[in-house]
């Protein structure tokens, strides 16, 4: 809704009123509609301000009515009424103006902002871009260059920034609707045409053509498929060179094709998934609104590495103090340094001071005694984590929680080292921990909910997207990711190159393939890994415990080939260290031999192979999950991928996918890789997908009534 007053007895006060946000609403645009029309007709009222109550001026549209027939007015009528009135209309923003509440404020004849709101039209998140004239207006208002960048990215601005791009005219640190008001009453009687963004002329740089080129050329290089950005930049494209009207006929045919395709369905089911995760449950029927989490005060992590060094600057930077150990010196005065950088270009980039004296180091184990919660992050290696969760149980004070960032180890034998099991969890975070917004908080059968609770908060607070999972080998984004591996691995050995294989699935959507990543990474990390579950053998045989294996892998290691960090890998690069991968004739060369020496004859792969066999295998891991209760719903599995895998948000995660695709397709294409490669067990198709398929393969938010089921059922 939206409610009338009127103050200082002629500026009538519109507050729109839909918590948390005050999303566009129907009920809020006729709010809007019926106020906007009184202030109007009052004769005692000059001047109009629009500002939104609990300090939140306009988050968008409400996007709950996406899905349904939209009722009420419509919101571009709305804003060409507020932007003809004969009256000035201040908008007075606080907090966040975003997607159709920036859209609403560029409506208004003048824009004050606090000093604290954000600003953007983060539309094309959704897979949409502004339809209600934010593409139009944008540009006459700031000018073309600056308006591609927000609109294709979709990125927020401080007060600060809008005003030096000239978005708001005023920014003030005081009571925004206070000086909204005062503002309102200064330009009563002033003439309003010139700030009618509608009828400006939109600036045309001499280079108009070149400009729009680079940008679309910019755009589909970033957006690896996504339709929005491109559509973006032919709705600013119309602004450059059609009249408003005509303009704005062209932005609402570009958001017509996008309002209804797949790709803006993904991502706005990527935007619910996201926010379901964080209501989270266990096996118990302990949940995430009946948990109490613990206070955390003070945390301490272990071992100071790549990923011990990233998990420190991230609890710095919400403000906790943090005790950071790494028992050798050398290790320890390298850290200590690389950390400090870390913080101190953090605190650059979003301009406040580093918090570099929240930071303690030492050499000793017992300088986490007083820690209220403890991060280990030392080497992937079982025999050493059982030592330091032993220490810890004996150090720490009883309360603290005691926290794994394993990647694939047994949560529930790490636990049973410590007098406590109960305060163990997984955090496993994903490199480079201060960045990389995935968070898997893994429980065990003994996990208390308060220990559950207590690091899904943490991670909220660190702006991870948490997810809690169940305890198994690999949890659930490296359980998945092996499948996937080893059929990109099979697919060297019959025919394919890693270009090919990179190439499939860059078009589909990743922003790195399989064997880019691989080298990025180092394929000595997975080679530790499976000389640890003991399939590296002598003779690199490719059968291991009963079912196909590909040493490739292992062969390349033990050449040396560990990928960027040796200047060889999948690919050659020019130097250690260097990110540019080019093709390497040595390596296809030896997939030559190979071949030849277990007489393997190499065939024409194509991309839907390449495709089908990777990703379909991936996903049937991600229905056993499922079916095994390791994750509570799709939108777990979905979460994972996109926010720590890579998967393309436009694709809305391999679940997602899998429904889109169809999941009759989905199970007839694993039955056929199954039949054609007997010898790779995980390409049976799961039960549950068979029963999903049985069940008529109903939409994917009513998939957990068949996983019910299939859970009562065992």
């Amino acid at each position: 809704m939206a409610q009338y007053t009127r103050v200082s007895r002629s500026v009538g006060l519109i507050s729109l009123r839909n918590p948390p946000v005050n999303a566009l609403s129907a009920v809020v645009r006729q709010g809007v509609v019926d106020t906007v029309e009184r202030a109007l007709s009052d004769p005692d009222v000059k001047s109009v301000v629009i500002c939104g109550q609990n300090g939140i001026f306009c988050g968008g549209a409400d996007i709950k009515e996406f899905g349904s027939d939209i009722s009420g007015p419509p919101l571009v009528p709305m804003i060409h009424a507020i932007e003809a009135a004969d009256k000035p209309v201040v908008a007075a923003i606080e907090g966040l103006a975003l997607g159709g509440g920036l859209e609403l404020a560029l409506g208004c004849h003048y824009r004050i902002a606090h000093s604290k709101a954000k600003l953007g039209l983060p539309e094309v998140s959704l897979g949409l871009l502004p339809a209600a004239g934010g593409t139009q207006r944008l540009p006459r208002l700031i000018g073309i260059p600056a308006a591609l960048d927000l609109i294709t990215t979709g990125r927020h601005v401080t007060a600060a920034e809008a005003l030096s791009l000239g978005i708001v005219d005023q920014v003030t640190d005081q009571d925004t609707v206070d000086a909204a008001v005062k503002f309102a009453l200064s330009v009563a009687e002033q003439p309003l045409h010139a700030r009618r963004i509608s009828t400006h002329l939109c600036p045309r740089p001499l280079d108009l053509d070149a400009l729009f080129e680079g940008a679309m050329q910019k755009v589909r290089q970033t957006a690896h498929g996504a339709i929005a950005p491109v559509a973006c930049v032919q709705a600013v494209r119309a602004a450059a060179s059609l009249p408003y009207s005509q303009g704005m006929e062209r932005e609402q045919e570009l958001m017509a094709t996008l309002f209804t395709s797949g790709q803006a369905r993904a991502l706005q089911y990527c935007f619910f998934a996201q926010r379901a995760v964080g209501r989270w449950s266990m096996p118990s029927g302990a949940c995430w609104n009946t948990s109490k989490p613990g206070h955390i005060r003070k945390a301490a992590v272990i071992g100071l590495g790549t990923m011990g060094r990233g998990i420190t600057v991230a609890l710095v930077q919400t403000g906790l103090s943090v005790v950071a150990v790494e028992t050798q010196e050398k290790q320890l005065m390298e850290a200590k340094q690389a950390i400090s950088g870390m913080l101190e270009r953090g605190a650059k980039r979003r301009g406040v001071a580093p918090v570099l004296d929240l930071v303690s180091y030492s050499c000793n184990l017992h300088a986490v005694a007083d820690a209220d919660l403890v991060i280990e992050a030392v080497f992937e290696e079982m025999a050493l984590k059982e030592k330091i969760f032993q220490q810890l149980s004996a150090v720490c004070k009883p309360g603290t929680f005691l926290c794994t960032n394993t990647s694939a180890l047994d949560i529930d034998h790490l636990a049973s080292q410590t007098r406590r099991p109960e305060m163990v969890v997984g955090m496993h975070f994903f490199a480079p921990a201060h960045v990389m917004k995935l968070l898997e908080v893994v429980y065990g059968p003994r996990s208390s909910p308060q220990a559950v609770a207590t690091a899904m908060q943490l991670g909220k607070k660190m702006g991870k997207v948490s997810v809690a999972v169940g305890n198994c080998r690999g949890f659930v984004g490296n359980r998945m990711l092996k499948p996937y591996m080893e059929q990109a691995f099979f697919l060297l050995e019959e025919g394919a190159t890693p270009e090919l294989v990179d190439r499939a699935l860059e078009e589909f959507g990743f922003a790195m393939g399989l064997f880019r990543m691989s080298d990025l990474s180092g394929l000595d990390v997975g080679w530790r890994v499976r000389k640890g579950d003991g399939l590296v053998q002598p003779g690199m045989a490719r059968v291991q415990q009963g079912r196909r294996y590909s040493p490739l892998g292992d062969l390349l290691c033990e050449q040396g080939r560990f990928g960027q960090k040796t200047g060889r890998g999948w690919y050659q690069y020019d130097k250690p260290g260097s990110r540019v991968a080019r093709p390497d004739p040595w390596l296809h060369s030896f997939l030559e031999e190979y071949r030849a020496r277990y007489g393997l004859v190499a065939r024409r792969i194509d991309h839907q192979e390449v495709l089908e066999r990777c990703l379909y295998a991936l996903i049937n891991e991600g229905f056993r999950i499922l079916e095994d209760g390791i994750a509570a719903g799709p939108e777990d599995i979905d979460s994972i991928y996109v926010f720590g895998y890579g998967w393309p948000r436009h694709r809305g995660g391999p679940m997602f996918y899998a429904g889109m695709v169809g999941l009759e397709k989905v199970l007839e294409r694993l039955e056929h890789y199954q039949q054609a490669h007997p010898d790779v067990p995980y390409l049976q198709p799961c039960s549950l997908l068979r029963k999903l398929v049985a069940s008529g393969s109903p939409p994917i938010h009513r998939w957990k009534e068949v996983i019910k089921k299939v859970h009562s059922q065992l």
